[in-house]
C-alpha cells in the first residue's frame, strides 16, 4: 500500500508539472539553454564546455568518430571539437549529460546496473537512429540523434526515484502504461524538448510499424529494435506482443542489411563516443 501511495504521488507530481530534478541536472540544463542561444559566442561556448569535464570528453570523442572525422587529423582540443561537431550536436551532447546525470547518484547496486544498461541502450539507439535517418527514413539525422539521446529520459527519472523509494518498480504493470507516458510527457516539457521530437517519443509506447518506415517515430522504433543492448525497463516480448510488421521488416529487408553493414563503423564509433 505504501509503494502504491509513493507511485501515485510521483504520477501526481508529473501531472502538476512538479517533477523534482537534482541540482546537478539543473546545472546541466542551464548549460543546455546557453547552447540553444544562437547569439552565444564560440569563446563562451568553449568555456562552458571546458567547465563540464564529461561534456568536454564526450565532445572530443564525438569529433573523432567516423561520422565527423573520416581521414582528418585526430582532434585533441575542445575548441576544434566544438567547431567540427557544430552547435546542434553539441546541444545533443549537453542533453546526454542531463539524461545521464539522473543515474549518476543512484546508490542501490541493482538500480545502478539498470541505469548503466539503460544508458548503453540509449547510446546505441541514438547512433543507430542517426544512421537510419540518413539512409532509410529520410529524417534529419541530427534530430534523430538528439531524439535517441532523450527518448528514455522518463525511464532514467523513474530509476532515480526508485533509489529513494525501494520497491517502486517491482511491478511493471503499475508504471509501464499510462503512468510512464504521463511522466515522459512532463520530462519532455521540463527538458524543453521540441514538440515534434517529444511527440515522436511519447508515441513510441504501443506503436506499430507500417512499412516502409518513415518519420522520426519509425526511426526510433527501428533503432530500438536493432540496438544490441536492450532497455532494462522494457516488458518481455510475450507480455507486450510482437509488432510483426517490424519484425518482418528487420528480418527480410536486404536494403536494411546493406545499410547497416556499410554504416557499422559509423554507428559503432558514435555509440562509443556517447558512452565516454
Amino acid at each position: 500500500m505504501e509503494k502504491l501511495r509513493d507511485f501515485a504521488q510521483i504520477v501526481s507530481q508529473a501531472e502538476r508539472g512538479e517533477l523534482v530534478f537534482p541540482t546537478s541536472v539543473n546545472a546541466a540544463l542551464r548549460l543546455q539553454l546557453a547552447l540553444a542561444d544562437p547569439d552565444c559566442a564560440t569563446d563562451d561556448v568553449v568555456r562552458k564546455v571546458l567547465a563540464e569535464p564529461q561534456l568536454a570528453a564526450r565532445t572530443v570523442a564525438l569529433s573523432n568518430s567516423a561520422v565527423f572525422n573520416r581521414r582528418g587529423p585526430l582532434v585533441t582540443g575542445v575548441r576544434t571539437a566544438v567547431l567540427r561537431v557544430g552547435y546542434r550536436n553539441l546541444y545533443t551532447m549537453a542533453a546526454a549529460m542531463v539524461v545521464r546525470q539522473f543515474g549518476s547518484r543512484i546508490r542501490d547496486p541493482q538500480l545502478r546496473a539498470m541505469a548503466g544498461q539503460l544508458w548503453r541502450h540509449t547510446a546505441h539507439v541514438a547512433a543507430l537512429a542517426h544512421v537510419l535517418a540518413r539512409h532509410v527514413t529520410a529524417v534529419d539525422a541530427d534530430t534523430a540523434l538528439f531524439a535517441g539521446i532523450v527518448h528514455e529520459a522518463g525511464g532514467f527519472y523513474l530509476l532515480s526515484r526508485a533509489d529513494e523509494l525501494p520497491g517502486l518498480l517491482d511491478d511493471p504493470a503499475e508504471w509501464m502504461g499510462a503512468a510512464r507516458e504521463i511522466i515522459t510527457r512532463e520530462m519532455m516539457r521540463k527538458l524543453a524538448i521540441p514538440e515534434p521530437v517529444a511527440l515522436a517519443i511519447v508515441a513510441l509506447r504501443g506503436a506499430t510499424l507500417t512499412p516502409p518506415p518513415a518519420g522520426l517515430r519509425d526511426t526510433l522504433l527501428l533503432a530500438k529494435r536493432l540496438a544490441p543492448v536492450a532497455s532494462p525497463l522494457a516488458l518481455p516480448v510475450d507480455a507486450t506482443g510482437t509488432d510483426q510488421a517490424l519484425e518482418d521488416y528487420v528480418r527480410d529487408n536486404a536494403r536494411l542489411d546493406d545499410v547497416l553493414r556499410q554504416s557499422a563503423a559509423d554507428a559503432d564509433s558514435m555509440s562509443a563516443a556517447l558512452l565516454v
